[in-house]
C-alpha cells in the first residue's frame, strides 16, 4: 500500500481528524488519527495488518514467535498482525499504572516478540510495553505500529516498522500556535493525558 492509499483508508473510516487534540503524552496536535475507527471494519483491519507485515524485513519477520500489544490501542491491530504472521497474540495492560502481562498469558524465556502499537508519538508507552514484555521473559526484536507520528524520530530501543510515518507537529500546552490556541482542545484517546 502507498502512503496515499493508507491515508485513504483512514479518510474512508472518518479516522483522520483535524482540530485541537490532547495526546496521551500531554502534547497538543492539530491532527489526530483515530486508529480505533479505522479498525472497526474487519476487512480493512486485515488489509492494513497485511500491508504492515509486508513492511517488516523478511529476516525479522521470520524470527517473530509472538505479537504482544499494549491495551487498549494495540489490541486489534496486534491481533491482526499476529494472524497475518501466523503466531500467537497477547497483550499487556496497566491494572495499576504499569504494564503487565496478565490473564494467564505466558512467554517462554527468549520468545522473540514483535511489540505492536496503534500509534507512536514519543515512544514512551512503547518502551514501557517492551520493558513489561522483557520482564515476562520475552525478547522484543522489533516494534510495529500503524502510524509513526514522530516521522522516525521516536526511539523505542528496537527497530520500529510503521505502516505509515507522518510528520504531524506537536506542541506543549504553553507553546501553542495562535490558531490552535483559539480552538477548544479535545482528548479523543483512551488514556488520560500525562
Amino acid at each position: 500500500m502507498t502512503d496515499e492509499e493508507i491515508l485513504g483508508e483512514f479518510r474512508a473510516a472518518e479516522a483522520l481528524l483535524e482540530g485541537h487534540f490532547i495526546l496521551s503524552s500531554g502534547l497538543r496536535s492539530p491532527r489526530y488519527l483515530q486508529c480505533a475507527r479505522v479498525l472497526t471494519d474487519p476487512a480493512r483491519a486485515e488489509r492494513l495488518a497485511k500491508a504492515l507485515v509486508a513492511k517488516i524485513p523478511a529476516d525479522a519477520r521470520g524470527q517473530i514467535e509472538a505479537v504482544v500489544a499494549p491495551a487498549m490501542g494495540g489490541l486489534i491491530i496486534g491481533y491482526e498482525v499476529a494472524r497475518a504472521l501466523g503466531v500467537e497474540s497477547m497483550f499487556v495492560e496497566r491494572p495499576s499504572g504499569t504494564f503487565e502481562l496478565r490473564r494467564g498469558f505466558r512467554l517462554e524465556p527468549g520468545t522473540k516478540v514483535l511489540m505492536m502499537e496503534d500509534v507512536v508519538t514519543t515512544g514512551l508507552s512503547s518502551r514501557e510495553a517492551i520493558a513489561a514484555i522483557e520482564a515476562a521473559g520475552g525478547t522484543v526484536i522489533a516494534g510495529g505500529c500503524l502510524v509513526d507520528r514522530s516521522n522516525g524520530a521516536a526511539d523505542i530501543g528496537v527497530p520500529l516498522y510503521p505502516l505509515i510515518r507522518l510528520d504531524v507537529p506537536t506542541y506543549s500546552a504553553d507553546k501553542l500556535p495562535q490558531d490552535l490556541a483559539a480552538m477548544p482542545a479535545v482528548k479523543p484517546g483512551s488514556r488520560a493525558a500525562a
